[in-house]
């Protein structure tokens, strides 16, 4: 079965699919983040400083990321997410502006040229996108928008924004038909629902699970992207 543990910015996608795998020893199909891509792809920036075309390349980097491991997995994984992520946050920027902090709270961000085109080009990406998914994956497990907005300093939006995410994530999912369980709770809740809900086979327990997760998680480099240097 091939599974994408979606939702929006801090919904705790990549500690659910991590822990997820453990319980139930399906590989997962990892996805870089965006802070680990743009030290190579746009050195010395912030995500909050990207613009409209920068934004598009970093989005079609992890998307042919994503892709590459899903293809390697095969038929049997669950993913960190899904490429309707990058389409997402890339839509709603299109909206509101490129840093939603800042501008979406206005009615109306500027219809530039350059933004009108953004515009275009991310409905464009959305097509493909949509597509990749709709013939990847069997099922999605979508975590409700529950948990704080992490206040790390990488992501520039607000509450507004973040559940404008998540409203649209669902959204799409309705549109293109496919099948997904909405799950909250705490994460030994969550690692009940998704197996209950999806008959999944479970090989350790949740309190191992969790605590090989959080091992992993500890590993992460959490450093904000123009901190960091191409390797």
């Amino acid at each position: 079965m091939r599974i994408s543990v979606s939702g929006t910015y801090s919904a705790g996608k990549t500690f659910t699919s991590t822990a997820l795998s453990y319980y139930t020893g399906i590989p997962r199909s990892p996805a870089r983040t965006i802070r680990e891509i743009m030290p190579e792809a746009l050195p010395g920036k912030s995500l909050a400083d990207v613009t409209p075309p920068e934004y598009v390349q970093l989005a079609v980097r992890r998307h042919v990321g994503r892709a590459v491991n899903e293809a390697l997995l095969g038929d049997n994984f669950i993913s960190d997410g899904s490429s309707l992520q990058e389409w997402t946050y890339a839509a709603l920027r299109a909206k509101y502006g490129m840093n939603p902090s800042a501008t979406v709270d206005v009615d109306q961000v500027t219809t530039s040229p350059e933004m009108l085109f953004f515009a275009e080009v991310t409905a464009q990406l959305g097509q493909a996108f949509k597509q990749h998914v709709k013939e990847t994956f069997d099922v999605y497990v979508h975590l409700q928008n529950e948990f704080p907005l992490s206040a790390d300093g990488h992501r520039p939006m607000n509450e507004r924004f973040r559940s404008s995410c998540d409203e649209l994530l669902l959204a799409t999912l309705d549109d293109l038909s496919i099948p997904y369980h909405v799950i909250g709770g705490s994460v030994p809740e969550r690692l009940e629902k998704i197996v209950a809900a999806l008959d999944l086979p479970v090989v350790r327990s949740i309190d191992e699970s969790i605590e090989l997760s959080r091992a992993d998680y500890a590993k992460v480099d959490w450093r904000l992207e123009e901190e960091r240097t191409a390797s």
